[in-house]
């Protein structure tokens, strides 16, 4: 009998401890390391994501799950076909220069890695000409998600996305911008493609723009 629906809960639940385990008896089940993957995982996260955006749970329940998936896919990742983690496509994040701010970042890479995507996370106080060499090194990059997080850096992450628009790459790539003074005006105004309020609308616009 499959184990995934068990799978799907201990994530959705966030029980850090017993999800490797369970996992684990997932596998020697017989169940599929992608459908345990993809059904008992990252539709947990999907379930998660939800949950958040109609205000059911908060942040620390959000990572909670994010953290009970990872110690899963530790355990999954010897079993799946190379890559198969990441295979939703790479995607390179970042606070833009001058902005020191990580929580809302971090929170947007660990929901954007749950929905299948390879993230490449450049950290804080990035500069543009980062992001640029970044995506050069990983030609295969979907999506540059910048973040501001005060209104002082709104100006930096306007230069990082007007880089981005001029680089030779730019029709390979979609722009992701977030934090909390950015609006959608201000994202389509610098020329982005996609502006969410929160990690939870990243993760699923992330898999809207890569598809």
């Amino acid at each position: 009998m499959s184990k995934i629906n068990e799978v799907f809960e201990a994530v959705e639940k966030g029980k850090v401890k017993l999800v490797p385990g369970i996992v684990q008896a997932a596998i020697d089940a017989g169940d599929d390391p992608q459908e345990i993957l993809n059904e008992g995982m990252i539709k947990a996260m999907d379930s998660v994501g939800a949950k958040f955006s109609t205000g059911e749970i908060f942040v620390p329940e959000m990572l909670i799950a994010a953290r009970a998936m990872k110690g899963g896919v530790d355990v999954l990742k010897p079993h799946l076909a190379a890559g198969a983690a990441g295979a939703a496509g790479k995607v390179i994040i970042g606070t833009v220069a001058g902005d020191l701010h990580d929580i809302g970042k971090n929170l947007v890479a660990m929901m954007i890695e749950s929905a299948g995507f390879e993230v490449i996370d450049l950290g804080v106080d990035v500069p543009k000409e980062k992001f640029i060499e970044a995506v050069e090194a990983n030609p295969d990059t979907k999506i540059v998600a910048c973040s501001a997080l005060l209104t002082t850096t709104m100006p930096s992450l306007k230069e990082t996305v007007a880089a981005i628009n001029e680089a030779s790459f730019r029709s390979n790539v979609k722009v992701m911008v977030g934090g909390a003074p950015i609006t959608q005006e201000f994202a389509d105004e610098i020329g982005a493609d996609a502006y969410t309020v929160d990690a939870a609308s990243a993760a699923k616009k992330a898999k809207e723009l890569a598809a």
